[in-house]
């Protein structure tokens, strides 16, 4: 089994959730928060545009429902799966709810390299790897080939 084959189903619904967010005018981006077992208990894609919220980010949202919907053991056990890799502020929320496993398709350094290449500036906060915000996270990621279906939905957005 491959890294993607185990990650497979979860990342495929992430890919998803970037769809829909691109079709509704915001950024392509989406999560999906797992339990321990399996089970899916919450969804979201970005709202940034739509919101008119430059913190209405998908990753940012689960971390929110998680603190107000699980307890702490469940919040460990879960894993958010993510189209792309979590933003310094998602990050830290990550770790200040306490949840577990981040698994991302499409890594920052490999948005920052996409947006170079297609002429576009850098984000407003520095891309950093996750676990240079919340150290000793278990991190999974990128997942070929879902960071080349990222990289393809990004082109889209950024060409309008």
């Amino acid at each position: 089994m491959t890294l993607a084959d185990e990650h497979s189903a979860f990342l495929e619904r992430c890919v998803e959730l970037a769809e829909e967010a691109l079709a509704a005018g915001d950024g392509p981006f989406g999560s999906v928060l797992v339990s321990a077992d399996g089970a899916v208990l919450a969804e979201d894609h970005n709202h940034e545009t739509s919101a008119d919220d430059a913190t209405a980010h998908p990753e940012l949202a689960l971390a929110q429902w998680a603190a107000r919907h699980l307890p702490p053991v469940e919040r460990a056990g879960a894993t958010v799966y993510t189209s792309g890799e979590h933003c310094p502020m998602c990050a830290a929320a990550h770790g200040w709810v306490g949840l577990g496993r981040i698994v991302y398709a499409a890594s920052s350094a490999q948005l920052s390299t996409w947006r170079a290449g297609w002429g576009l500036p850098p984000g407003p906060v520095r891309a950093l790897p996750i676990t240079d915000v919340v150290p000793g996270l278990d991190v999974v990621g990128p997942v070929p080939p879902f960071d080349e279906r990222m990289r393809a939905i990004h082109e889209r957005a950024a060409q309008g």
